[in-house]
């Protein structure tokens, strides 16, 4: 639901940028997006493709936000998939859809998009799935079955989950990719230690991503308060509460903050940092820690501190496992001595500076198995012959 080209971040966003510049490149199939609107895409140089189209639409001016509250009104008690600001914006795309003929339809995440299209006879949809099947919409399951031509999914873990609903041959695993030119060293950044309060023999390590319970960060403060007599161990902690969220805070992040009271010396939370900024702060860390406490299914957060060159702490949660390994990540069980898991992870790596890096020259070979052109390739490879 977040712009294409992704002008406004999104993990999501950023893998089809990928694979529509690889199509750019190579020509391979006549693309059309349905993105909605924002300004900042006004002469974004993806426009100027001649294999990739745009179809925007408006969802925040006055006039659609009124018909957006007109929808929900009319439709209040009708037996829908989503809210009605997703059900508002797939009308608006089914009503270009339907004048046109598509030998495929791609949905990016969206199942409930292919229960809707099936429900209006379409059978030539391809679902490429970022996470697990909602089971509370196990009703429509069945209905969509028999829609989808093929399903891609960001990793194995969602392609377990998957078969339990879908036909397993229909199931094809393409791993995320990242754009490895931006995310790697330079000589000169935007930021420095000192700007953001660290000194030169500080350990810093770096949590970059939403900020929610299930990311772990609340563990992660626990840890460092566990850590609270070693001064020199400093966190830094990147992100919002959602993509793009400069400055409203929630009540987690605000309990957050309170936690670390205590410790604020030691920890420094950014807020949200465009995502082209991102290298710049990934390289003031020492080590990254990426404490998911839900089954992740492939966050590109730990591809993008294998690309910086960073020794990793994170969990044996989701398809994690299947993006590091222990040569160059410490992998954790999420049980109830977890925090413990955690502080004990962070003191080995900072009494450790050898094995630091040596992790650190494993991260950079393994991120090459992740580069975003790798992942289009494999992407449009999975579609042939459809």
């Amino acid at each position: 639901m977040l712009p294409i080209p992704a002008v406004q971040g999104g993990a999501v966003e950023n893998l089809i940028d990928f694979y529509l510049e690889y199509n750019d490149t190579y020509k391979l199939y006549d693309i059309t997006v349905y993105s909605p609107w924002n300004d900042k895409i006004t002469n974004h140089p993806a426009l100027l493709s001649d294999v990739n189209n745009y179809v925007f639409i408006d969802v925040t001016s006055i006039k659609a936000r009124i018909a957006r509250k007109l929808r929900c009104f009319f439709h209040s008690d009708s037996n829908e998939y989503y809210n009605y600001f997703i059900e508002y914006y797939f009308e608006r795309v089914y009503a270009d859809i339907k004048k046109k003929e598509y030998d495929n339809i791609i949905l990016e995440n969206c199942a409930g998009l292919a229960y809707k299209l099936s429900q209006r006879g379409y059978k030539n949809i391809i679902l490429h799935m970022h996470n697990e099947v909602r089971q509370s919409k196990e009703k429509y399951h069945h209905v969509i079955f028999n829609s989808i031509t093929k399903i891609l999914t960001v990793s194995d873990f969602i392609k377990g989950k998957a078969s339990a609903f879908f036909p397993a041959d229909k199931i094809e695993t393409v791993h995320n990719g990242i754009d490895l030119k931006n995310f790697s060293r330079k000589k000169v950044y935007s930021i420095s230690r000192q700007q953001l309060g660290f000194d030169n023999d500080d350990f810093v390590m770096v949590y970059s991503g939403r900020i929610n319970k299930e990311k772990g960060v609340s563990e992660l403060i626990d840890a460092m308060l566990l850590l609270k007599d070693m001064p020199n161990i400093k966190l830094m902690i990147i992100g919002g509460t959602f993509f793009g969220n400069t400055d409203n805070e929630d009540e987690f992040v605000h309990s957050l903050k309170n936690k670390a009271k205590t410790i604020e010396q030691k920890i420094i939370f950014t807020g949200f940092i465009p995502y082209h900024e991102m290298p710049d702060y990934l390289q003031i860390a020492d080590i990254a820690v990426i404490p998911s406490i839900w089954d992740d299914p492939f966050p590109t957060t730990v591809l993008e501190a294998q690309a910086m060159g960073l020794p990793i702490i994170t969990t044996k949660r989701g398809g994690i496992p299947e993006e590091a390994t222990e040569e160059n990540a410490i992998l954790l069980d999420t049980d109830e001595h977890f925090v413990d898991h955690l502080a004990n992870a962070i003191l080995d790596l900072y009494e450790q500076p050898e094995k630091r890096k040596q992790m650190a020259e494993a991260s950079l070979k393994r991120s090459i198995l992740f580069e975003k052109g790798a992942f289009a390739k494999n992407f449009f490879a999975a579609l042939e012959g459809l």
